[in-house]
């Protein structure tokens, strides 16, 4: 048996007045027998946690699954009072995958990877609309690129409006915002923090802090250089890559109009790594020295590397970037791979074998590796 209570519906918060109100309501719903219990929106109530805290306390034969759009409000009222009892889940937007089951009707779900390899002119123009417009579930669902805007437009508003400016108290709202923009259009150079802190207009110490609130808000994710204490030339300056590739692209201005895909595919591979490396433990960094070498990715698990280099194009045959080859002399990972559109090969250079895969064989390569 389920109950589901939407904190934004005022009757359903009434609810949720007290631990003793919601023990009536669950009472009545469930009885003596085991039920489910969803509450939305749940960071609404004040003092989340120790409420949520009493009644798990009272060894009740439900279970509780809390959900809410507001997620750095969410995460901060509920970790410190809900710790050893609770599980954490962050929901993505829209995968790849779930993308396509859902442009085909799921007539293919389970077997995509069959459906990539024997469709591949449909595969490029699903990935193109995906790099286009990205996963936003709102967005995903409208077939205007009009409405598609509209939906993206309002989401990334009500995200500086209502998040950064009600929630975090963000006072300067236009430098933040112009914070993001500059981001987006960085494409994975380095974030240098002073030169930003001009640009934009605040203190070096805000531009970190901002830059605090957009990954705990799940805008972006700052990656790290990979380096060791051997290796001196590295540079510590970090990169950046957005969540969602429709809320980088609204941000730089290129919503639905994008003309060069190249580093929206590579912050789809991104992406795509940053799904498993929850499952799979691994950390992601990119490497780049001072002479210039530079490989996209390098996934960290233990003394386990795998640089990868990432391509937007159409690849024919076993070209591998020779910056890729500088990182493979230097470190002599035992796999390496190249991601294209649809180019499928594996090499050798030196004692590490060289994966040349399309897009949509990266992850189940990746399970293979880190299994």
């Amino acid at each position: 048996m389920t109950l589901f209570i939407n904190l934004d519906v005022e009757d359903d918060a009434e609810y949720l007045k007290s631990q003793r109100t919601l023990l009536r309501k669950l009472d009545l719903e469930f009885g003596n027998r085991k039920g489910y219990v969803f509450i939305d929106e749940i960071q609404r109530r004040e003092s989340t946690g120790v409420f949520l805290k009493g009644i798990y306390d009272l060894e009740l034969p439900h279970k509780f699954i809390v959900s809410g759009s507001g997620s750095f409000e969410l995460r901060e009222k509920i970790q410190e009072s809900l710790a050893g009892r609770k599980r954490v889940f962050e929901l993505d937007t829209v995968s790849f995958e779930e993308f396509v089951d859902f442009k085909t009707n799921y007539k293919y779900e389970g077997k995509l990877h069959e459906f990539f390899k024997v469709e591949p002119a449909t595969t490029l123009s699903f990935i193109e609309e995906y790099l286009q417009f990205g996963g936003y579930p709102r967005v995903v669902i409208e077939k205007s690129q009009l409405e598609k805007l509209e939906n993206i437009r309002e989401i990334y508003r009500s995200y500086v409006e209502k998040d950064i400016t009600y929630l975090l108290r963000v006072a300067k709202v236009h430098q933040f915002s112009l914070l993001v923009r500059m981001l987006a259009i960085l494409e994975g150079r380095l974030l240098n923090l002073s030169r930003l802190s001009k640009e934009v207009g605040v203190s070096e110490k805000t531009i970190r802090e901002y830059l605090w609130y957009l990954e705990k808000t799940y805008i972006l994710d700052i990656v790290t250089p990979f380096h060791t204490n051997k290796v001196k030339e590295l540079t510590k300056m970090p990169i950046c890559y957005f969540r969602d590739i429709g809320m980088r692209n609204y941000a730089a201005g290129e919503f639905g109009r994008l003309s060069n895909m190249s580093f929206p595919f590579q912050n789809f591979v991104y992406i795509q790594l940053l799904e498993i490396s929850r499952e799979l433990d691994f950390t992601i960094h990119f490497w780049r020295s001072k002479d210039g070498a530079e490989v996209n990715f390098v996934l960290k698990r233990g003394e386990t590397l795998v640089p990868i280099e990432v391509r937007w194009r159409d690849m024919k045959d076993a070209e591998i970037p020779r910056s890729l080859r500088s990182f493979i002399k230097r470190y002599e990972p035992e796999t390496a791979i190249v991601v294209n559109k649809s180019f499928h090969h594996a090499a050798k250079i030196y004692k590490t074998n060289v994966h040349i895969l399309p897009f949509y064989r990266l992850q189940t390569f990746i399970r293979e590796i880190f299994a």
